[in-house]
């Protein structure tokens, strides 16, 4: 509603792994885009065609990654394409999107070998960028590797400084992993985490036409940056949290007012979903004492509030952050389990299964089927998908 570039919505039932706790859904939800009246786009593909991308989950899916994008753009949009193995190579500069045979040629024309000189690759890549830069448009670099970079600098601390400089020029990052084995994930999401951006990996042709077709706004326009989530619990009501997931994406209390300090990205249509393990104080778990560092002082014993959800974002050219906050209190409370929040619970007990977490509780892979088996997932392939994933692991348990 209004100028807000997102929505906030929240969920609250039973936690399916512990019988003594509640699950908490927050989910942010982005305005879409009009395609039809978009933002023109200066974008620069850098590839990685050295060595190690050669194998067929690797280059031959990225070309045919890229392929697909380019059906999407129009001749207001400028495209560059830029690749690095032994050193750096301009492809293709400044062609309008709709010069497609152009750039779909220059895409099926790349071959893979040599050592990976990803830092020349990132320099030029922005240097280009900036060279056809669009006042008020979509500017970027998306940069798609394997993230086995070891020509130039290659630490994880320096690939970042240096993607923190090449930011300040208006140009966001977005980073596509590709392949197993050597994949390097923790440095590419890095990067995409300090270049104004974000990551996604792609493994099949699915995921491929999910994240740069059906979900190009969210990849390529960014309607909030440095988003950043803070969550205060009543202790009259809440005697323990856990938040699963994001261990990666944690800030420290005194980071959430801080403009200065770098967060997350959220594009157009883009959603985001964080859950929480809710333990109350009227439950029988016990909650050690180092647990509540954050929960002493007074409590708001007259308020009915459980807690408040607070987000601070700043718009895409902005330094300077807005607030905003929802409260969640029991009447949100609900003992038959929102489709969306069942779904989104079952993700979450796979991931813990997939670790071996030790707060997965009674969770089990048949749990997970038996939570979803009367729901019907025919017209949405991604959630079909992971219900195959889930009875693949159930056989092997």
């Amino acid at each position: 509603a209004g100028d807000a570039p997102f929505s906030v919505r929240t969920e609250l039932s039973d936690c399916p792994w512990n019988e003594n706790a509640k699950l908490l859904l927050i989910g942010l939800q982005a305005k879409d885009i009009d395609f039809n009246d978009r933002p023109s786009s200066n974008i620069v593909f850098l590839l990685d065609v050295s060595g190690s991308m050669d194998s067929p989950d690797k280059l031959p899916l990225m070309q045919k990654a890229f392929i697909m994008l380019t059906e999407n753009l129009t001749e207001n949009d400028k495209i560059s394409i830029v690749t690095y193995a032994g050193a750096e190579r301009v492809v293709l500069e400044g062609a309008r999107g709709n010069e497609t045979k152009k750039i779909v040629s220059a895409i099926e024309d790349l071959m893979a070998g040599g050592t990976t000189a990803g830092e020349a690759g990132i320099r030029k890549a922005y240097e280009i960028a900036r060279n056809y830069f669009i006042d008020g448009g979509n500017n970027r670099v998306i940069l798609a590797t394997d993230g086995d970079l070891n020509v130039g600098i290659s630490s994880e601390g320096e690939l970042i400084r240096l993607i923190e400089e090449e930011r300040k020029s208006g140009v966001f990052l977005s980073v596509l992993g590709f392949g197993t084995g050597n994949i390097k994930d923790n440095k590419m999401e890095a990067l995409a985490d300090h270049g104004n951006g974000n990551y996604y990996y792609i493994d099949s042709l699915l995921e491929a036409k999910k994240v740069l077709v059906e979900e190009m706004g969210g990849t390529l326009y960014t309607v909030a940056k440095d988003v950043k989530v803070q969550v205060e619990f009543n202790p009259a009501f809440i005697k323990g949290y856990r938040l699963v997931g994001y261990e990666n994406r944690l800030l420290s209390a005194e980071d959430f007012n801080d403009d200065s300090k770098d967060a997350g990205e959220i594009g157009a249509g883009h959603r985001v979903t964080a859950l929480y393990e809710l333990v109350e104080t009227t439950s029988k778990q016990e909650i050690p004492e180092s647990n509540l560092k954050y929960q002493t002082g007074s409590t708001l014993s007259d308020s009915d509030e459980w807690l408040t959800i607070n987000i601070r974002y700043k718009e895409p050219d902005e330094e300077t952050s807005k607030l905003l906050s929802v409260t969640v209190d029991g009447d949100d409370y609900t003992s038959d389990m929102p489709d969306n929040l069942r779904f989104a619970s079952s993700v979450a007990m796979f991931g813990m299964l997939l670790r071996d977490s030790k707060w997965k509780g009674s969770a089990s892979y048949q749990m997970i089927l038996d939570n979803l088996k009367d729901y019907n997932f025919d017209n949405d392939e991604y959630k079909e998908e992971f219900v195959y994933l889930v009875k693949k692991m159930n056989r092997y348990e």
